[in-house]
């Protein structure tokens, strides 16, 4: 199994994450293994039921066709209610990583053990407007909070700035309670806000249209993301 949090968070590299919510999804194969060939160690597949969030995406499927051609790590970021029902499936299919949504979870500790019983990466994803106060009692099963830098739901979107505060004070959190625990944003991470988030304490990077756009190729866009997030 792939273990991207066995380090302590301060000595972690950058990691950046293509999301495929931006590939040109009539040649996705081909658009993750452009990801993969440029550097990328893992990628997230949102996962949207037009019920969470507008939008539908995803399933089980596209995860079971990913795992058959890439090692890559698959970070499955689950934006769908009752997240709980599918987590086995999904394990089952390939993922490496669950996050599910703290606003989607009534029983969000039961869930974080369900994930953690499956033997994977356990996720927190944290809406815009949903403070850190809400993971209180499950920290102890986290391995990764993402903190949404847009309301979930549409890729390219613009990055919402008042959740650097956030971001800082989770970064603060973790070191106080010496936890290992890293952290990922997701949503408007371009070459001017990726210095940004890292700079407030963020070590995955989640990148959808700035890694998948007609602009450049995926190694150049990904390249810059890169080389912007280790300006800090």
């Amino acid at each position: 199994m792939f273990n991207l949090t066995n380090k302590k968070e301060s000595i972690l590299p950058i990691l950046i994450e293509p999301s495929i919510l931006s590939a040109d999804l009539t040649r996705l194969g081909e658009q993750v293994r452009e990801a993969e060939a440029a550097g990328a160690e893992a990628i997230q597949i949102d996962v949207m039921d037009g019920r969470f969030v507008p939008n539908i995406t995803f399933g089980q499927g596209t995860v079971v066709a990913l795992r058959a051609i890439t090692p890559m790590f698959l970070d499955v970021h689950l934006m769908i209610v009752e997240p709980e029902k599918y987590l086995t499936e999904f394990a089952k299919a390939g993922a490496n990583r669950l996050i599910v949504h703290q606003e989607a979870c009534p029983h969000l500790h039961r869930t974080l053990q369900t994930i953690r019983g499956l033997h994977i990466e356990t996720g927190v994803a944290l809406n815009p407007g949903t403070p850190l106060c809400m993971l209180e009692g499950v920290w102890d099963l986290v391995d990764v909070v993402q903190i949404m830098t847009v309301n979930p739901g549409f890729g390219g979107q613009a990055f919402i700035h008042s959740q650097l505060d956030k971001i800082r004070a989770l970064r603060q959190i973790i070191t106080a309670r010496s936890m290992n625990i890293r952290i990922a944003v997701d949503g408007g991470i371009d070459v001017t806000t990726a210095p940004l988030v890292v700079e407030a304490g963020a070590t995955i990077l989640v990148a959808g249209s700035s890694v998948y756009n007609k602009k450049a190729s995926v190694e150049a866009c990904f390249k810059a993301l890169q080389t912007s997030a280790h300006r800090v």
